[in-house]
């Protein structure tokens, strides 16, 4: 291997190391779930954690879960790499898809799927004695996320990197938030990361592609766009923003 490649991949694992430091998200004998989807995202974030593990001061335990949404995808790729990095693989097969897609026939579907993955991902990691949940969220889906809060609910907000889920005790992570798209990108392509390809009717359809659309766009004249959020997230100063309304005398009943 080249000196530029371990650079690299020196280089990208520093900036996951600092995401989980800064954000406490992974402690000495945690169990840790990982959600694989069969895209590069999650598959980087296998192997980040399994070369984290290797380095680190503190020992962790790695679960990989992949959702079967009914869509008749095949998993061997996804197993076979499981297997080559010494980290469980489990399998749950659902019936997520034939409910939002015939049951429910959603015009809308991605939020009813995702809090059903959400809830059978959290599910099935405690059963396997996880209290953590990493997913593959990076830089680029924290900016969109933004947008998307910003522009169809009118809120300035975005997932947070270490959420803690107090209904289940338990907390879902995200060690990716400080590398862009492009690192996570060329680490799939260095460390042979599997992709499977997604069967999902709508994908490729969804509100987020047009965010995502805007945001390309945008990084064109502004390139420097996703540092500069990364930035503004780090020192956000709430007393800049407007205070919620006064309630004057007889406004309200």
């Amino acid at each position: 291997m080249t000196n530029k490649k371990k650079d690299f991949r020196k280089w990208a694992l520093a900036y996951v190391k600092k995401a989980m430091v800064d954000y406490n998200m992974i402690s000495r004998g945690d169990g840790v779930a990982v959600g694989l989807s069969g895209g590069k995202d999650s598959g980087v974030l296998l192997y980040a954690l399994w070369a984290v593990r290797r380095i680190a001061p503190i020992d962790f335990d790695i679960q990989a879960i992949f959702l079967d949404l009914g869509f008749g995808m095949d998993v061997e790729p996804l197993r076979h790499y499981c297997r080559r990095l010494e980290i469980p693989f489990h399998l749950l097969r659902t019936d997520i898809g034939e409910i939002v897609f015939d049951v429910r026939n959603e015009k809308n579907p991605c939020a009813l799927c995702a809090n059903l993955r959400r809830g059978a991902l959290n599910g099935l990691a405690l059963e396997l004695g996880c209290r953590k949940v990493a997913l593959g969220h990076h830089l680029d889906d924290v900016v969109e996320t933004f947008f998307m809060s910003l522009f169809y609910n009118g809120q300035f907000r975005t997932f947070e990197p270490n959420t803690y889920l107090d209904r289940r005790d338990m907390h879902m992570i995200r060690p990716l938030v400080y590398l862009e798209q492009e690192t996570v990108r060329e680490l799939s392509v260095l460390e042979k990361v599997p992709v499977i390809e997604n069967p999902c009717p709508v994908s490729g359809h969804t509100k987020r592609e047009e965010i995502k659309l805007l945001v390309r766009e945008l990084m064109i004249k502004y390139p420097d766009l996703r540092q500069r959020m990364l930035t503004a997230l780090h020192t956000a100063d709430l007393k800049n923003l407007w205070p919620p309304p006064a309630d004057r005398p007889g406004t309200r009943d």
